[in-house]
């Protein structure tokens, strides 16, 4: 990771996001401009007891390197029991989530949960550390909410600690995904911190990272915005370097990275469960593409990938 913020300019990283990021999309990620990914967050109790799904998340490509793997979870033991076992898969770097929002992660004191209990959260970074040879870096939110935003205190502890890098999503856990992120925190984080720092949330058109690399980010995250706009890296990566911006995709381009997407997912997840799971990506794809939302529709109807193919190149036909 290091290697790649201090070597790359204007380095962009693709966002864990559960049930999202599954190798699939961290390769076409790649492809499309991202520089480094991270894995979906995957819980360290099932890593440990060797759950199939939970080891299938951690699966990666040489292909997508440099890529972190995301591990959860409240207790030292697990965490650092899970990070040997994550550490056999080779990834480049192991990433600790202390920012998870969901409550059924967060009020068993996971994920942000651990932004309430400091001296739990130390424990479990320097676990990890000790017990692994690779990097480990630190997904975290500002704080439990606005009365308690511990952001700076945790910084130092994270570089203090040893970590290669900090990753902040400028939002509280009782936020979630509402409101607006608090950038003017990256810029305090910066002066305090001497290791990479990596911004998040709400970076929706590429002259939002620009405005991040500006206040002093290392790398910016990009996260749902990846869902919904599958061109984001390429379009951001242009626009940094050229201040241009890239006219959209012609729908006969859209409608054949669609059909890629679909056939790497079928291959990774099997027909059924890529087919299914492919479903969320499909208005990404047909933003703004007129009747697309009737297309769309009828797409989530369908579980053959002939069925789909056809339905996508005769609406292409229809609509060019």
């Amino acid at each position: 990771m290091l290697e790649i913020i201090k070597d790359v300019e204007y380095p962009l990283a693709l966002a864990p996001m559960e049930d999202i990021t599954d190798v699939t999309l961290r390769l076409l990620a790649r492809r499309r401009g991202a520089d480094l990914v991270f894995t979906e967050f995957t819980s360290s109790e099932a890593i440990i007891r060797k759950i199939p799904k939970a080891l299938k998340k951690i699966e990666i490509s040489d292909q997508e390197r440099p890529v972190g793997i995301q591990i959860f979870g409240g207790r030292e033991s697990s965490m650092a029991q899970a990070a040997k076992i994550v550490e056999t898969y080779q990834p480049d770097w192991i990433d600790i989530n202390c920012g998870c929002w969901n409550k059924n992660h967060a009020f068993r004191g996971e994920g942000a949960g651990l932004l309430r209990d400091l001296p739990r959260l130390k424990s479990i970074i320097k676990e990890i550390i000790r017990s692994v040879k690779i990097p480990v870096s630190v997904k975290t939110r500002l704080g439990w909410d606005h009365k308690s935003i511990i952001i700076l205190e945790l910084a130092k502890m994270v570089e203090q600690l040893g970590c290669c890098a900090l990753t902040v999503h400028c939002r509280t856990r009782a936020q979630g995904y509402k409101g607006q992120a608090d950038w003017e925190w990256l810029e305090k984080i910066r002066k305090t911190i001497n290791i990479p720092l990596i911004g998040n949330g709400d970076i929706v058109r590429p002259q939002d990272a620009l405005h991040m690399f500006s206040i002093g980010c290392d790398a910016v995250m990009i996260g749902r915005a990846a869902l919904t706009n599958p061109w984001i890296f390429h379009q951001t990566k242009h626009f940094l370097k050229t201040k241009g911006h890239l006219p959209l995709p012609s729908l006969d381009q859209r409608i054949n990275a669609c059909l890629e997407h679909l056939r790497l997912i079928i291959k990774n997840r099997g027909k059924r469960d890529g087919i299914i799971r492919f479903r969320k990506f499909y208005a990404g794809y047909l933003h703004d593409v007129p009747y697309g939302a009737h297309l769309r529709s009828e797409l989530m109807h369908l579980f053959e990938y002939e069925e789909i193919k056809r339905k996508l190149l005769e609406f292409n036909k229809i609509s060019g």
